[in-house]
C-alpha cells in the first residue's frame, strides 16, 4: 500500500548499456477504469490492484496484492489495450532509481523512465541524466493509463 506518489516521467534519448546488469520485471497491465484510475498488474510473480486519483505529478495511490486467480479473472473484464513491458531498475547518481520501461507489443519501441520522489521540491530540482529526453510528466499521451485507450498509436 501507498499514499501520495510523485513521480516525473522522460522520453529516453539513449539506452544504458549493458541493462543486463540491472534488475528486470516482466510486467503486464490492464485497466478496468481510467476515471479514476483502477488498474491490475502482474509484476513477474506478483498481481496487484492499484487506485490512483488525479494529477499528473503528484497523485494518490493505493496498491492492493491480488492472487493470480483473482488477477486473470479481473483480465477478462478489462477495457482497451494490455500493455506489456520489461521494467529495468537503474540506480541514478541522486540515490534515487530510473525505471525504464522498454514496452513491447502494440507499444513496442516506446521508451519511458520514471524517477518517484519523496517530495515535490525534490521532484522540481531533480536534474535528470544525460540519457533521459523530454520530461513527458505533464503530458497525457505517455501516462499508460491512456496508453490503454488508444485504438492507433505510433511514434511520432
Amino acid at each position: 500500500m501507498k499514499g501520495m506518489e510523485i513521480e516525473k516521467k522522460f522520453l529516453i534519448k539513449t539506452v544504458p548499456e549493458h541493462l543486463e546488469q540491472y534488475t528486470c520485471h516482466l510486467i503486464e497491465q490492464a485497466y478496468l477504469c481510467t476515471e479514476p484510475v483502477v488498474r491490475i498488474r502482474r509484476q513477474d510473480d506478483d498481481y496487484i490492484l492499484t487506485w490512483k486519483g488525479k494529477g499528473m505529478m503528484e497523485r494518490e495511490e493505493y496498491n492492493l496484492p491480488l492472487t493470480k486467480e483473482g488477477y486473470y479473472h479481473l483480465l477478462t473484464k478489462a477495457d482497451g489495450n494490455i500493455i506489456t513491458k520489461k521494467r529495468y531498475v537503474i540506480p541514478l547518481p541522486n540515490g534515487r532509481n530510473a525505471e525504464l520501461d522498454i514496452f513491447e507489443g502494440k507499444f513496442d519501441g516506446l521508451l519511458l523512465a520514471e524517477v518517484e520522489f519523496p517530495d515535490k521540491a525534490s521532484a522540481d530540482n531533480f536534474m535528470p541524466p544525460s540519457w533521459f529526453g523530454a520530461d513527458v510528466t505533464f503530458e497525457k499521451a505517455y501516462h499508460n493509463s491512456f496508453l490503454s485507450t488508444v485504438s492507433k498509436w505510433s511514434l511520432s
